[in-house]
C-alpha cells in the first residue's frame, strides 16, 4: 500500500470540529493503521466506534463507508455513505463512495453523485487529486473491482 496521502483517507481535514478529542484521536489512529496496510475488516470496528462517538462526523462516515465497500458489505456502505453525503454534500469522496455503494447494491441514482463529484473536483485540483489517489488505492487493494473501475473511467477518463 502507498504511504503519503495514502488516501488522506477520505477527507481527513474536513469535519474535525464535529469530533470529540477522543474520537479525533481514534480517527487518526485508524487512518495510520489504514496507511500501514491494515485490513479493512480490522478497521471497521475502529471507525464504527468513531462514528458512535462523533455521529455527525462526515469524514468518519466516509471512511466507514469505504471500509465496508472494501469488505464487500455494500448495504452497510450505502447507509454510511448516505449519512456522510447528507452531512457534507460538497465532499466529492463521499459522493464517490455513495455512487459506488449504489452500483454495488444495484440501486439507482449513481449519475447524480458522479456529476456532483465532478463539479466539485473541477473547482479544486487538490480534491480531484485526492479522490483520484483514493480510487487508485482502492484498485490496488482490489484490482478486479469492476464498479470502481467504472467510476474511475467516469471521473478521470472522460
Amino acid at each position: 500500500m502507498g504511504s503519503e496521502p495514502a488516501v488522506r483517507f477520505m477527507t481527513v481535514a474536513r469535519g474535525f470540529t464535529l469530533m470529540t478529542q477522543s474520537a479525533e484521536s481514534l480517527f487518526e489512529q485508524g487512518i495510520e493503521q489504514y496507511k500501514a496496510g491494515a485490513e479493512a475488516s480490522e478497521l471497521i470496528p475502529v471507525f464504527k466506534e468513531v462514528c458512535d462517538l462523533a455521529p455527525k462526523s462526515s469524514p468518519a462516515l466516509t471512511c466507514l463507508a469505504w471500509l465496508y465497500l472494501l469488505e464487500e458489505k455494500p448495504k452497510s456502505a450505502l447507509k454510511a455513505a448516505q449519512k456522510a453525503v447528507k452531512l457534507s454534500p460538497q465532499d466529492p469522496q463521499g459522493r464517490v463512495n455513495l455512487a459506488l455503494a449504489l452500483l454495488e447494491t444495484g440501486k439507482k441514482g449513481v449519475r447524480e453523485h458522479i456529476d456532483e463529484a465532478l463539479q466539485v473536483m473541477m473547482l479544486s485540483s487538490d480534491l480531484k487529486e485526492e479522490v483520484q489517489k483514493n480510487v487508485e488505492e482502492g484498485l490496488s487493494r482490489k484490482p478486479d473491482w469492476v464498479n470502481l473501475k467504472r467510476i474511475h473511467k467516469w471521473l478521470f477518463e472522460s
